[in-house]
């Protein structure tokens, strides 16, 4: 049995503790909270050892790996304290807000040979996983442009704010929201070689941003558009959608299902036709011991358990991988910080030139 505790009780940290506690491999011997409420509630229902303090919970219970899902800000101070121990760690996503730290820790686990792995389970999911594995094939030739997006109903007015809305906590729509296609964007062509166009816009927030669009480049000549709102109440909850365009046809694929469009000069791929085609969810994915909020969820801990028990960590979902995503957020960043000074240097020199 592989010994496992939780770090932070919030909406994800109960959805994998639920899980979790239902893995056949797996014994929870700890769970860390600030919230008493929450701590005796568990205690009395499960009878599983609380505690306030991680460093505590490490020494006391000496766990084989740890579940990190406290708000963004505060991942690495976890991580850095579970990989002391030599503990086997899955982290919530985004990994770090800065992208530094998230190099710096994936190097140290790497070093240490634990398994690491954050939760961007959109590459669990199977429609996800099938155009993956489309693209790999070349089933639609050259790639030439690609649109991902992500929409969703989590800040729809001007009041009212939690940690994911404050941009020192959770880093607002772009790493809450923007992460997720673009971690997608990397795991299917790799990282861009620059970014342009990038626009951190502000619709009900006032100290963070509420919708992402920008422009990537990759030397192979392929462009993508990023488009990403997290004010839309149009979407009764989070959209993520990716569609791809190439020579021989087209991919779209979102939670529900993968479309496929085979030109006449493609070579189809076993089940496939020329034309339309539509692969479901449901008959891509594999069933799951436990189900909570979508199998993808019990897929990537069931999963990461398998990893620690194999010792393989060449991981799907690594650290250094999501180091790379949270390095082309950085460059959406940058990209308009410097749209940004440009634009005032411009109003700047139209004002002089208007006064003399």
């Amino acid at each position: 049995m592989i010994r496992i505790c939780v770090v932070g009780l919030g909406k994800m940290g109960l959805s994998h503790l639920s899980i979790i506690r239902m893995h056949p491999a797996a014994q929870l011997v700890g769970v860390c909270d600030l919230s008493k409420y929450f701590l005796d509630v568990l205690k009395k229902a499960s009878g599983v050892a609380i505690f306030s303090d991680y460093e505590k919970m490490f020494a006391e219970t000496k766990p084989d790996a740890v579940i990190v899902a406290v708000p963004t800000r505060f991942h690495a101070g976890v991580v850095k304290a579970a990989l002391r121990h030599r503990v086997h760690v899955f982290c919530e996503k985004p990994f770090c807000l800065d992208w530094f730290e998230s190099n710096r820790l994936a190097s140290e686990a790497d070093e240490m040979g634990v398994v690491n792995q954050i939760g961007y389970h959109y590459r669990f999911v199977a429609a996800f996983q099938e155009m993956k594995r489309l693209i790999d094939l070349g089933a639609i030739g050259k790639i030439s442009h690609v649109l991902a997006e992500a929409y969703g109903p989590v800040v729809v007015h001007s009041k009212g704010s939690t940690w994911r809305t404050q941009k020192e906590e959770g880093g607002g729509c772009l790493y809450d929201y923007a992460a997720h296609p673009v971690n997608l964007l990397n795991w299917f062509f790799g990282m861009p070689e620059r970014v342009g166009s990038t626009v951190l816009g502000q619709i009900f927030s006032n100290q963070t941003d509420d919708e992402v669009y920008g422009t990537f480049r990759y030397r192979n000549g392929l462009s993508a558009q990023l488009s990403v709102n997290w004010s839309d109440e149009s979407c009764r909850k989070m959209t993520v959608k990716v569609s791809a365009w190439g020579a021989l046809g087209k991919i779209y694929a979102d939670r529900q299902e993968c479309q496929v469009y085979l030109r006449n000069a493609a070579v189809a791929p076993a089940g496939y036709t020329k034309g339309w085609n539509v692969r479901y969810t449901t008959e891509l994915t594999q069933p799951v011991w436990f189900y909570l909020r979508g199998e993808e969820y019990s897929a990537q801990l069931d999963y990461f358990m398998r990893c620690i028990e194999s010792g393989e960590r060449k991981n799907v979902n690594s650290f250094s991988s999501a180091a790379e995503t949270d390095r082309v957020l950085s460059m959406l960043i940058d990209d308009a910080r410097s749209a940004a000074q440009d634009l005032r240097a411009a109003e700047s020199q139209e004002s002089l030139a208007a006064r003399s």
